[in-house]
């Protein structure tokens, strides 16, 4: 007899088969039995280890006992971001600053803060206590573990050569980018700072936040084609005006990137006659220099100048159906005016109004109520109210709700006294769901709605620098150091966003945020057998995660492409 393993539905399994000849004298085998599945603590073994007792000696050792765990470290997320940033050629950064004399490796301080951004955004010390948990690819290794000191000096490397670093950041997203017909939108964002200190040249001032409130804040301006991806980026002081970053960041853009045409679209804050004028100038002045480059824009107008168009809007406004959405336009200083109504928005716009001043008149209400009984000989508990201070009262509350442009309030009367400015009501209600827009374009009116809604996009860009990436609030002190960290939060934000393009193009919705903690699940570990040996592998990488890989253009590592941990 004999045993004999055979395979089923992926399994395997030991049999006792013996030998024999049958009636013709010819030799055959049959199954006597099947003794069990061969895993490890399966029957087979059960069946052993009850032979061993039965003949009075100790069952053998599982090989798995005395198995110790030695390390675990994160992998998939960081392979990930490696493998984008190798294709993306970003190691050509570093030609920036090839001839500073430093010690530090400033590329490889450079990987590992813009990686963490990505992977568990941390303060500069909390990158070293990152990089403990995590397992870099053999190629991208530290030859010696950094310490606090090199990535400071490494973010000072940086800003010192900003400008060279801009200019071959532009070259490697160059082949990203359209060159004959590029949609580029602007928009810029608050930051918060840390810290009372004054220093020359600081970017860390107080202004008003994009929060509403008064904050020591830089301001961030940003760019970024129409497919998401940022191309350009500037840090300004926290009470710089916004209107006057727009030429030149066009300027900036226009040098580094061989555009033929940009159409500029930004928000509200960005429109004057000033810039208009400037656009134009420059316009004029790359046709001088022999350059073919068509510089188009379109512009919001902020809702405070809405009052110079009012005529032409309850012409246009006549002329159209309000329960439909539509978009019209009108010539303006040489230019195009783009009106837009979305009825949907009017109607909430005008319900909430019409809540809001239906509040104020029933509290308007209560107090000359409650005055005129006063007058005549009513007696309440408490004080008496007096007309002024039921008017100051009724004043506050009709500023708390926005509401003093519609209800005016007698502030010099002697009595207490309100009324509906009937006229400015309409106004606004004319003006309920109209988004106009300032254009040089030639395309349809609907386009040009359309293309300036796709601004939108851009808030999620600072959405996931504010949260994703944590861009702050910021505890640097030095100037040069909020500049070189808004740089690396940058370049964080171009790995997320051509993420973001390659999911996107193979139909997977989502954020980058949420498919990098599908791969972080992928660990690095490290063991060690009882005799004393170790090994180092990865955890099994499911084929969801695979898929995950082939979706984002990146290639699914192995044991050997990850260094073993010292222990």
């Amino acid at each position: 007899m004999f045993i004999k393993i055979t395979q089923s539905g992926g399994r395997r399994y030991a049999q006792l088969v013996e030998s024999f000849r049958n009636d013709a004298g010819q030799p055959r085998q049959r199954t006597v039995c099947t003794l069990g599945r061969l895993d490890v603590g399966g029957d087979v073994d059960k069946l052993i280890a009850g032979l061993q007792r039965a003949q009075g000696r100790a069952p053998a050792a599982s090989s798995l006992q005395g198995l110790r765990f030695l390390a675990s470290r994160q992998a998939g997320d960081v392979w990930a971001l490696a493998q984008l940033w190798k294709q993306l050629e970003l190691d050509e950064l570093a030609g920036a600053w090839r001839r500073s004399k430093t010690e530090v490796d400033v590329l490889g301080c450079l990987r590992a803060m813009v990686w963490n951004r990505l992977s568990d955004a941390q303060s500069k010390l909390g990158v070293l206590r990152w990089l403990d948990t995590v397992a870099l690819p053999v190629e991208f290794a530290f030859s010696q573990a950094p310490q606090h000191q090199h990535l400071l000096r490494a973010m000072d490397v940086i800003d010192e050569h900003a400008g060279a670093l801009g200019e071959r950041l532009s070259m490697l997203l160059r082949p990203l980018v359209d060159q004959d017909l590029s949609v580029v939108f602007y928009d810029l964002t608050t930051v918060s700072v840390a810290g009372e200190s004054e220093l020359p040249g600081d970017v860390r001032v107080h202004g008003m936040g994009k929060s509403g409130k008064v904050e020591r804040q830089f301001m961030l301006s940003l760019v970024q084609t129409a497919d998401g991806l940022p191309i350009a980026h500037e840090v300004h002081p926290g009470n710089t005006a916004e209107a006057r970053t727009l030429l030149p960041m066009i300027r900036a853009l226009l040098a580094r990137y061989p555009l033929k045409r940009v159409v500029l679209i930004a928000d509200r804050g960005l429109l004057s006659l000033d810039n208009l004028k400037e656009l134009g100038a420059l316009q004029d002045a790359l046709r001088t220099e022999g350059r073919d480059v068509e510089v188009q824009y379109i512009l919001a107008v902020p809702a405070a100048r809405y009052g110079e168009f009012a005529d032409d809007l309850r012409t246009l406004a006549a002329t159209q159906d309000s329960t439909k959405p539509w978009a019209a336009q009108l010539p303006w200083k040489q230019q195009r005016l783009v009106v837009a109504h979305d009825p949907e928005g009017a109607a909430r716009r005008r319900q909430q109004r019409e809540e809001q001043l239906a509040e104020l008149i029933a509290l308007g209400q209560q107090w000359s109520g409650t005055l005129d009984a006063q007058d005549a000989g009513e007696r309440r508990r408490g004080r008496p109210l007096s007309d002024s201070g039921a008017t100051a009262r009724f004043y506050h509350a009709v500023k708390e709700a926005n509401m003093a442009h519609v209800v005016k309030v007698d502030l010099q009367g002697k009595l207490f006294s309100f009324q509906i400015d009937e006229a400015r009501k309409q106004y606004l209600q004319l003006l309920d769901g109209k988004l106009l827009l300032v254009t040089n374009t030639d395309a349809p009116a609907d386009e040009v709605v359309q293309r300036y809604k796709s601004l939108a996009d851009i808030e999620r860009g600072f959405r996931v620098l504010k949260s994703d990436i944590a861009i702050g609030p910021v505890y640097h002190r030095l100037p040069r150091r909020i500049r070189a960290h808004a740089l690396i939060c940058f370049i964080a934000l171009i790995l997320h966003r051509v993420m973001r393009m390659r999911l996107r193009a193979a139909g997977r919705e989502g954020s980058p945020t949420r498919w990098l903690e599908q791969l972080r699940a992928i660990h690095q570990q490290t063991v060690q057998s009882a005799d004393g040996e170790t090994a180092t592998g990865l955890t099994e990488i499911t084929p969801a995660q695979k898929a995950l890989f082939a979706d984002l253009s990146l290639p699914t590592p192995i044991p050997a492409d990850l260094p073993a941990p010292v222990l």
